[in-house]
């Protein structure tokens, strides 16, 4: 089987985002509508009406495509609701993209919504089905804090050392949000107050992890050849990919919590059909699904931006801070940002559309021309893995 992929085929031509931050005065509702309505103002002359179908993401904050089509009051419409754990506003961008491309519609538009802090949950929320009794129950900062002592060990990295890799993630993602007016956390927090955090799952303190947040996001997406028709600065998709786990990692005696397989599997997909074939010295920037700090550093080795065992090096050498060899997560990440599962994938790629634009003021990233989008789900040995390399160059 061959995976044609969408290189060159698909744009993103104007894109909404909420803050995201403890929305307590709105709903889900009211999130959505603002993210489209952005979203549409982006792109002037261009009516709701035109937009031919719609796709909705949300983990926990809605039922159907109505979650979209009621508030938007809207009739006459398809409407898709999706879910693919925290990797759902970016199934719902891949499902609009594959409409478009195969030509079945002229103009969509992918949506993400969350609306977590009033819900009495914090990350995903849904019911969960009944399980054969053999899946590992634990929470998120548990199975994630397992990826600091599996890497210090396998490469040898001292505990001084690891804690000093992990505080400076957590600082340079706080330092970039500080920056950005739609991140929920825009405070520059010393490096003594992160490694000195409260501890909430083996090395990790609070400090280490992602917040709570409400928000939406929304992207207009057509076919590339008709970009032009709808904005002089089109963001044209590269390379795209999606790898589900079989879930077996977790009680596989191979596996140990030094990566995420199919991370690496959806990047050398997507670098492929991009062309990418040295990611340091191609990607100018990168927004990477930082849940935890160490899931930040273990990327930076999936990824391919660091050499196996030389992440943290990296890491503590600058490299990947937003003046850097690649900036990764000048918005702010996860860490900045919380959070809203089915929004996030879309705020990753609403900042790399940004970016590639020439917009995000004092946080831009100079002369980006390539940008990286990876957004996952799951936990370490059982997870998704969503990857998009999103640019600037015209298709030939």
């Amino acid at each position: 089987m061959a995976s044609n992929g969408l290189s060159d085929r698909v744009a993103i031509v104007g894109m909404g985002c909420t803050p995201f931050r403890d929305h307590w005065d709105k709903s889900a509702d009211d999130l959505i509508v603002d993210a489209v309505q952005e979203c549409m103002a982006s792109v002037p002359g261009l009516e709701r009406d035109q937009v031919d179908a719609y796709w909705v993401g949300t983990q926990g904050s809605g039922m159907s495509g109505m979650t979209l089509s009621r508030p938007l009051r809207m009739t006459g419409k398809p409407v898709t609701r999706v879910e693919n754990f925290c990797a759902t506003g970016s199934e719902a961008f891949r499902n609009a993209c594959f409409a478009v491309a195969s030509g079945a519609y002229d103009v969509v538009m992918a949506t993400g919504v969350e609306k977590l802090k009033d819900s009495s949950f914090s990350g995903l929320t849904a019911t969960w089905p009944p399980s054969d009794g053999t899946e590992v129950e634990w929470t998120a900062p548990g199975a994630f804090s397992l990826l600091a002592p599996a890497y210090a060990d396998r490469y040898e990295v001292g505990d001084a050392q690891l804690r000093e890799t992990l505080t400076h993630i957590a600082w340079k993602n706080h330092r970039n949000g500080a920056l950005n007016e739609r991140a929920q956390f825009r405070k520059e927090i010393a490096r003594e107050a992160i490694s000195g955090s409260m501890k909430i799952a083996g090395p990790l303190g609070v400090m280490d992890c992602s917040g709570v947040a409400d928000g939406a996001a929304a992207a207009l997406i057509v076919r590339a050849e008709d970009a032009h028709r709808y904005t002089d600065r089109p963001i044209y998709l590269k390379g795209m990919a999606f790898v589900s786990g079989s879930g077996a990692g977790i009680a596989a005696e191979g596996y140990d919590f030094t990566t995420f397989p199919e991370v690496v599997a959806a990047a050398q997909e997507a670098y492929a059909q991009a062309g990418v074939t040295d990611p340091r010295s191609e990607i100018a920037l990168a927004e990477v699904h930082d849940c935890f700090t160490p899931t930040e550093l273990v990327l930076m080795e999936d990824l391919g931006f660091s050499e196996r065992g030389a992440g943290w090096r990296d890491v503590l050498g600058g490299v990947f801070d937003r003046d850097g060899e690649v900036a990764i997560n000048p918005d702010g990440g996860l860490k900045s940002f919380g959070h809203p599962v089915g929004a996030t994938g879309l705020r990753m790629l609403f900042e790399c559309f940004t970016q590639l634009r020439g917009e995000a003021g004092d946080r831009q990233v100079e002369g980006a021309r390539l940008a990286v989008a990876q957004n996952l789900g799951g936990q370490p040995g059982a997870c998704v893995a969503f990857m998009a390399v999103v640019g600037t160059e015209e298709p030939a």
